[in-house]
């Protein structure tokens, strides 16, 4: 079959049988996998940070922070132009160029970690060039959405998304593994000895251990290279969803050109929001954010050219419907608290855990040293993000059972019980000579969590595709899992401030007061008595 189809029409059951099934299902498994190194080479600096860390990099926890919150929100601003590319540029061309575009900041993160020396701004550009990895999520769910029918959208976007998220899992196991061994030979850089201890699934790494900290970014070389080779021999473009390619190389412009007009906006909001050295601080976070998402739309719009100007107007109609914004909202429910939780837990354990927390009733003053028996983060941070992405699937095909709106009311209940508790625990630990004694409980409540976020993140998907019609679908998908993807930038960032001024459990009390909020969005608008579509 060629690399671009004419007539697609799923819905028939006699084309999904003989033809359709096998294309659709051959698209989404060379999607997984892609999607799951765009998940890894993003959220990597959450694992990377943490053994910056531990080799004694010169910078303080305060700027490491920055480096994941960067990441985060690149990787989220990168959505919104890549929730088009599917309608401008089709499928099979935009997984080949997104995934073989990931391999360049591996390459440079790989060369910048064997050079502790380098200033700061180094490792915050390619954090923010990692960014492209979180960008691919939206054009690549957008894509599968069109490839099965209506009856099957939770269950294919469940797989996609559930294992395209064991990207954080399959990172935060694999970066610390590769870590401990000189697995490139000579051209994989020296090693350099551990000054504080760290660790990997196994357990404890002892201070003084050897580590190849470069190979955190060479070792998704070794993955990106056949994934791009096998996205352009195997996937295929839809002509009825996108008419207009013009080509591959004019595809090939299409998303470099708007990727390239979406870094503009986020590096200048971070610039404004960042403190100095890096940028000028004057912008609070609830500002720089909505800041960027309306410039970046704004300048894509101003921007484009041609056919692809007169399609992104089209597509723009989503946001005249009230259900993009709903759907907006509870996606950042589910996706952003399993996106933001999976970026802050591992520095947050180092730092809440890590250290001893001794108060002076005297001079009323906090003194924090290093704990002896503090858990590594390295150890255990990937176990929350598995269950989330583990479950995530089953999320999906239960609510293509009995509807996608029941089920996110019931996580949502879960996680206002959760956040708050795990509020309560935080406190215990942030105010304890022994905090290692709390920290069964904490993980145990943020695996709760994660495993809420991601039978959440089916039901939601499931939603979507039932509310909207398949030429809005995959923009609306792309939309959403965007504004979502936000929540890599405020959780770091929010734990941060809180952990900061020595209050780390209001940070997650006010999560708790946002999936109320969502609770009751949800209620009005697909399940009370009433309402304009109940449970979708």
């Amino acid at each position: 079959m060629s690399t671009n189809i004419k007539e697609w029409n799923v819905e028939d059951e006699k084309f999904w049988e003989s033809t359709g099934k096998r294309v659709a299902y051959r698209n989404l498994w060379i999607s997984v996998p892609s999607l799951l190194c765009g998940f890894a080479v993003w959220l990597m600096w959450g694992i990377i940070t943490v053994q910056m860390l531990n080799l004694g990099f010169p910078f303080t926890k305060d700027e490491l922070f920055t480096l994941t919150a960067i990441s985060g929100l690149a990787g989220a601003t990168m959505r919104i132009p890549s929730s088009f590319f599917i309608r401008l540029a089709g499928g099979r061309n935009t997984i080949f160029l997104t995934t073989a575009m990931l391999i360049t900041p591996a390459i440079g993160t790989g060369i910048a970690l064997q050079h502790p020396e380098w200033p700061l701004w180094v490792f915050q550009l390619l954090a923010l060039w990692s960014g492209v990895g979180g960008g691919n999520f939206a054009s690549s769910m957008s894509n599968i959405s069109t490839f099965f029918p209506k009856r099957l959208q939770g269950t294919a976007l469940g797989i996609n998304a559930g294992l395209g998220n064991f990207g954080v899992t399959t990172m935060q196991i694999l970066i610390p593994l590769v870590m401990t061994a000189g697995i490139f030979g000579a051209l994989g850089g020296d090693p350099v000895a551990l000054v504080k201890d760290s660790g990997w699934i196994l357990g404890k790494i002892e201070a003084g251990t050897p580590t190849f900290i470069q190979n955190a970014g060479y070792v998704w070389i070794l993955l990106l290279l056949p994934l791009a080779i096998a996205g352009w021999f195997g996937m295929n473009n839809l002509l009825s969803i996108s008419p207009d390619i013009g080509g591959t190389l004019i595809a090939f412009i299409k998303i470099t050109w708007l990727y390239t007009l979406a870094f503009v906006p986020a590096i200048a909001g971070l610039y404004l929001y960042l403190p100095a050295p890096t940028g000028l601080g004057v912008l609070n976070m609830w500002v720089a954010l909505p800041l960027i998402m309306v410039s970046t739309l704004l300048v894509m719009k101003l921007a484009a050219f041609g056919t692809m100007k007169e399609n992104i107007q089209k597509q723009f109609a989503i946001f005249r419907n009230k259900h993009t914004w709903s759907m907006t909202v509870l996606y950042v429910l589910t996706f952003g608290s399993f996106i933001g939780f999976s970026m802050a837990l591992p520095l947050s354990i180092t730092v809440i855990f890590g250290e001893q927390h001794i108060y002076d009733a005297v001079s009323q003053t906090w003194t924090h040293v290093k704990n002896p028996a503090a858990p590594s983060a390295l150890t255990y941070a990937w176990i929350g993000p598995f269950v989330g992405a583990l479950i995530r699937p089953v999320g999906g095909w239960i609510s293509d059972k009995v509807g996608g709106s029941i089920v996110t009311q019931m996580i949502s209940a879960v996680m206002v019980l959760a956040s708050a508790y795990a509020g309560f625990i935080m406190m215990q630990a942030y105010q304890s000579v022994t905090p290692e004694i709390y920290f069964t409980q904490f993980l145990v409540v943020f695996v709760i969590l994660f495993a809420a976020t991601g039978i959440g993140n089916g039901s939601t998907f499931r939603t979507v595709g039932v509310i909207f019609d398949r030429v809005q679908a995959g923009p609306v998908l792309g939309w959403t899992s965007a504004v979502a993807a936000y929540g890599s930038f405020i959780a770091p960032e929010v734990i941060k401030g809180q952990i900061k001024a020595g209050t780390p459990e209001l940070a997650m009390y006010g999560f708790a007061v946002f999936y109320a909020l969502c609770l009751g969005l949800n209620w009005w608008f697909y399940l009370r008595p009433g309402a304009e579509i109940r449970n979708p």
